[in-house]
């Protein structure tokens, strides 16, 4: 590689072409598998799909896949195998040329041994037979073998790709746990163009089955969705009650939260898997051009009256958790506001008792300070006479008037220490 080219130049190029279309030659019988884990299934191991495969090639004698292939291409005898691993999924499809003279004989699916499908990496998810013949000329021939290999009240049938061929099925299990459809070729049709329709066929197939899996999901959360939305109602409701304490119903609405938070992070994946196969599907029925015949079902008419609804359902299941979570936590941030100014009004009550309290001490504080003037100025009116009495004997003082004498002055000076003690502390 040039010094020059980015170092990943050639395998995004390389990716372009690593699944090329299968070439069929009329008649032939396809048989479609897929295998999806039931759970984490983008997780999975993915040696162990390889190492599955590698069983079959080796029952057959066919060379192994290389490792760490997305792709393979070879032989099972006289049919030939493709094998593609997916995001969720890996997909088997073998061409056998010649028809059964039964059709969709369940014979025709053993070229996948039974006891190999149970060894799978996961559980089959597709299994489908497809019928590819020469289209009759007589367009008649088509509809009477549709009428009787088919249930006529789902079945579609359709001109695809520019009149090249007709699709014929009825998207139903049949008892041997098949699902059928039969292509018929206008002669002159190149073998690629075959494996083209085929391929679509398939994939139409497959991507309904895995977006299918949305709904079913989408069923459970809507059943779960059903039994919070009531609690959630209740909660909210409460705001404009004084019933409860609002630290209680807080708690319970973030509980509620919680769990809607949860299913968000479980169904995430899921919704938006089928999001993108859905719109693969529809992209899938675009490209194979239908035309009607007689009146019948289309496969675009047939998604939009069976598949569309389910869609939509998963779709609705998918905004009604999110509006849900939405009100949850709007709810919430309410019920916080509500709490805080109730904190606030306590904290409010606190701090008025506080000073209330205060204010008493302080007059308290006072009223001791006066008493202890008067208990102060008692003693020093003491000290002061018994020290002045020999004074007061030469005026001609009795200690009584002295002691009288002394009073005024003593309070008044004890009052004034006092007072500027006080000042002097404050």
């Amino acid at each position: 590689m040039p010094p020059f080219d980015h170092p990943l130049r050639y395998a995004t190029v390389n990716e372009l072409h690593a699944r090329p279309f299968p070439s069929v030659d009329l008649p032939c019988t396809a048989v479609f598998l897929a295998i999806k884990e039931p759970t984490n299934a983008a997780n999975r191991d993915r040696e162990a799909d390889l190492a599955h495969l590698t069983e079959l090639t080796r029952r057959h004698g066919a060379p192994r896949p290389e490792p760490q292939a997305t792709h393979y291409s070879g032989h099972l005898g006289r049919a030939g195998l493709k094998w593609e691993s997916h995001t969720e999924f890996v997909t088997y499809t073998a061409f056998s040329p010649g028809l059964s003279a039964r059709p969709f004989d369940p014979v025709e699916a053993t070229i996948f041994p039974a006891d190999w499908i149970e060894r799978a990496p996961g559980k089959r998810l597709v299994s489908a037979l497809i019928r590819i013949a020469e289209m009759p000329e007589d367009p008649d021939d088509i509809f009477a073998l549709c009428e009787d290999w088919f249930v006529p009240e789902s079945m579609i049938l359709s001109q695809v790709v520019d009149e090249a061929a007709i699709i014929a099925g009825d998207f139903r299990i049949d008892p041997a746990g098949h699902m059928r459809f039969a292509i018929f070729i206008r002669p002159g049709t190149s073998p690629r163009r075959i494996g083209r329709i085929v391929q679509r066929i398939c994939e139409i197939e497959t991507y309904r089955a895995v977006s299918m899996l949305g709904l079913m999901r989408a069923r459970h959360l809507n059943d779960r969705l059903n039994a919070l939305d009531p609690q959630m109602e209740a909660l909210v409701a409460g705001l404009e009650s004084d019933g409860r304490p609002s630290e209680a119903v807080l708690q319970d609405l973030l509980t509620i939260s919680a769990e809607l938070e949860g299913l968000a992070v479980r169904f995430s994946f899921r919704f938006g898997a089928t999001a993108a196969y859905e719109a693969i599907l529809n992209q899938r029925v675009q490209v194979l051009r239908e035309t009607r015949i007689n009146g019948r079902q289309t496969i675009s008419e047939f998604m939009m009256r069976r598949y569309d609804p389910a869609m939509r359902t998963v779709k609705s299941a998918e905004k009604r958790l999110r509006e849900m979570s939405e009100r949850a936590a709007r709810a919430a941030e309410l019920f916080r506001t509500r709490v805080d100014v109730e904190r606030s009004g306590q904290n409010q009550r606190l701090l008025e008792s506080m000073d209330h309290r205060a204010d008493q001490a302080l007059r308290l504080q006072h009223t001791v300070e006066g008493l202890s003037v008067v208990a102060i100025s008692y003693y020093a009116v003491s000290l002061a006479s018994y020290l002045g009495q020999p004074f007061g004997k030469a005026v001609g003082l009795s200690k009584e008037s002295l002691t009288a004498v002394l009073v005024l002055p003593v309070i008044g000076a004890v009052w004034l220490l006092i007072r500027r003690i006080r000042r002097k502390i404050h």
